[in-house]
């Protein structure tokens, strides 16, 4: 006779993104022993490769995490995650008015969103009449950012990866039809100044932010914390 199936509950939220409605599940002991292999190898490619997996199973195939921005992406699995172990979660936060004495804090996941600069955009203007249009990082960007390469290659790697298009007065250049060596040209040939707009692409992009508010048990010190990033909420 054969076992009675498992009902698994479905639940629904909106694509920061899109703002496209996604039905999702928790994750089940399946996934979770991808995710635990993932954590006990201690490899950041196989975390990312695991959650990527994890989002894909648990949207029922619906976002496909490699062409999926990696913001909407980390949003996902947060209340993937919070539906299959908990709707809180505790992180361990460093007093900003010390920065040595640390404090626990519980933090309700619902509370958690991505944030948007409002001044960002995806169009970077150099001047001269040539402007940028750049893309949003996906989970394979970042996944090929986990190397033994330094800082700054992997900020080139990012910043080639989310070329989209290249403006010059009323022509465009696809990234397509632009060879590796030509974008390895045209980015050397940028001033500081322009290097400084496009880096504030990356800094002032969508990302899972969360403002927590701190008392340093010793100096009694009240402050404001910012969290950005998966990372800072899954230690």
């Amino acid at each position: 006779m054969a076992l009675p199936q498992l009902k698994t509950p479905e639940y629904e939220l909106v694509l920061p993104s899109t703002q496209e409605k996604i039905k999702y599940r928790p994750f089940l002991v399946r996934e979770q022993k991808i995710l635990m292999m993932a954590q006990e190898s201690g490899e950041d490619t196989q975390m990312a490769n695991a959650m990527g997996d994890i989002v894909q199973n648990c949207t029922f195939g619906k976002v496909d995490p490699k062409s999926t921005p990696m913001f909407d992406v980390e949003y996902l699995f947060l209340q993937i995650r919070a539906k299959a172990v908990g709707e809180t979660v505790e992180v361990r936060v460093t007093c900003p008015d010390d920065g040595e004495t640390s404090v626990v804090k519980k933090i309700n996941i619902e509370d958690i969103g991505v944030q948007m600069s409002l001044e960002h955009s995806t169009e970077v203007d150099l001047g001269n009449d040539i402007k940028i249009i750049f893309r949003y990082p996906l989970l394979g960007d970042v996944v090929g950012m986990m190397s033994n390469a330094t800082e700054l290659d992997q900020v080139f790697h990012m910043l080639k990866n989310c070329v989209q298009e290249i403006h010059y007065g009323e022509d465009i250049y696809n990234k397509v039809d632009i060879t590796d060596d030509e974008l390895d040209t045209f980015i050397d040939q940028m001033s500081s100044d322009q290097f400084e707009k496009v880096t504030e692409f990356f800094n002032t992009m969508p990302k899972i932010r969360h403002v927590i508010d701190v008392t340093n048990p010793k100096t009694k010190v009240k402050s404001e914390v910012l969290l950005e990033g998966l990372e800072s909420f899954l230690e």
